[in-house]
């Protein structure tokens, strides 16, 4: 699991170190985003008359695909746990403007935020919410254990039954004779078992027996609003709505192990406060949430045309409000977006940022320019990140039993043969490698059940057999890589 850092204890310097374990290079932008990063944290040691005033220094990101655009958004984003959510700025339009309300966007990050919280409140309670799910399951299974013994002990002719209970007096009447008290001998003997079962599931024992339990659903509610679009259907959440929110019961046959987790779940639920869950929520949305709007330059209007252009700038003028601070109705209540970051990025090939309306160039007033990929900076990506592609194949080749190593001269081949590719076909950037690497390790992934117990090293005669073909024959490159 991550390791979550205060933002308080994150200078921009060790913002930039955090993002070079993962993304090679861009240097420029890494620093725009520490900077933004910190200035959120700078701002809320302000008066709060003040802090109103400080709006986040939005930032448009330009560069080829493939650089790391997304990548450090959402580094950034995971590095401080904030709200975060990548939008692809085509879906708000089409020839004729039929797209997504630009306020979806908004919501499906209240979304996230809650989905969040609620899994950090989860956690923090979960050791008490199991300690109470092994007490549920072991009296479960305790009960089950004695339900044919029960069974004899309960059986009373129907006569008798009829008998019984008119005959009862009135200060009785709320408790049938239908089983007789348990001797203390009996409720020592239970306590004793109880006991038994819950060490035998403390320890796994008991955990792939089967067992049947009752599970608690929710059912979602829709209501239908009407949009710029239409009539749209909006999900209430359940749990916001008690005791309006609908619930279903459903009988499951589970494992033990399964039945502990569930039942672990579902008392935790009980335990967090849900309107202090949205609460939150929503003040991180407002404070720290990152909207990434990526294609922004598939919305620049070149102004030489009509149609779809049309549709493009109504868009743009759709988000400048989003952008500039508006407040959005959500389920979970109203949310204000003054102090969201939104990140925008696009290729810019055939496009300009001056296509861009200039209100809404106004509200992303930092610019950075992403550097084009090389074959060096492929080396570095194949070998410095935590999570570099070569490092990933060990790790899967090693389930099977495969210890997979790659060579300095493989790897340097590897990166050239990426570049080279880029240049004479598309340019992707960075997931050419993934399509390079994917053929290189074909076969060898195919055959690795057959290669348990060796050591394969992968060299630059390797690579060359592999992948020499493709680079040779463009137009067959084209369709392969």
């Amino acid at each position: 699991m991550e390791t979550i850092i205060p933002i308080e204890s994150l200078t921009p310097r060790q913002i930039v170190a955090e993002l070079d374990k993962y993304i090679v290079g861009q240097t420029k932008a890494k620093r725009a985003v520490a900077i933004a990063l910190r200035n959120r944290y700078r701002r809320q040691q302000l008066p709060p008359e003040l802090r109103d005033e400080i709006l986040p220094k939005n930032i448009l990101m330009i560069g080829p695909t493939g650089v790391g655009k997304t990548e450090i958004a959402r580094r950034l984003a995971m590095l401080v746990r904030a709200p975060f959510v990548k939008v692809e700025a085509t879906k708000f339009t089409e020839v004729g403007y039929v797209g997504r309300d630009v306020d979806s966007m908004v919501r499906d990050l209240t979304n996230i935020a809650v989905r969040m919280v609620e899994q950090e409140k989860i956690q923090e309670v979960r050791p008490k919410a199991q300690r109470r799910a092994y007490e549920k399951l072991a009296t479960l299974l305790l009960n089950q254990s004695e339900r044919p013994k029960r069974g004899r002990r309960r059986e009373i002719s129907p006569l008798e039954m009829l008998f019984q209970i008119l005959s009862q007096d009135d200060e009785d009447e709320e408790e049938p004779p239908t089983l007789a008290e348990e001797t203390p001998g009996e409720k020592a003997d239970r306590r004793t078992r109880r006991r038994q079962i819950m060490e035998q599931l403390k320890s796994g024992a008991r955990d792939k027996e089967t067992i049947e339990i009752e599970v608690e659903e929710s059912l979602t509610p829709f209501v239908q609003v009407f949009s710029p679009q239409g009539i749209e259907e909006m999900g209430l959440d359940a749990d916001l709505l008690p005791p309006f929110g609908p619930r279903s019961r459903r009988k499951r046959v589970v494992t033990v192990a399964e039945a502990l987790d569930i039942f672990t779940q579902q008392e935790a639920r009980k335990m967090i406060d849900r309107s202090a869950v949205v609460s939150e929520a929503i003040q991180r949305v407002e404070q720290t949430g990152i909207i990434f709007l990526d294609e922004i330059d598939k919305i620049a209007g070149s102004g030489r045309a009509v149609g779809p252009d049309v549709s493009r700038e109504g868009v743009q003028r759709d988000l400048l409000p989003i952008i500039e601070g508006s407040t959005v109705t959500t389920k979970f209540g109203p949310v204000r977006t003054d102090h969201i970051l939104f990140i925008a990025a696009g290729a810019f090939h055939t496009a300009k940022p001056s296509d861009l309306i200039p209100e809404l160039q106004g509200r992303l007033p930092i610019r950075v320019e992403l550097e084009p990929l090389g074959a060096e900076d492929f080396r570095r990506i194949l070998t410095e990140p935590k999570n570099a592609l070569t490092k990933q194949y060990q790790q899967l080749m090693a389930t099977e039993g495969v210890q997979l190593e790659f060579t300095d001269d493989a790897i340097v081949e590897i990166a050239r043969i990426a570049g080279e590719v880029n240049t004479r076909t598309e340019n992707i950037g960075a997931r050419r490698l993934h399509t390079v690497m994917e053929r290189l390790m074909e076969d060898l992934s195919f055959d690795a059940p057959d290669h348990a117990g060796e050591r394969i090293v992968i060299d630059r005669a390797y690579v060359q057999a592999k992948l020499a073909d493709i680079v040779k024959d463009t137009d067959l490159s084209r369709y392969i890589l």
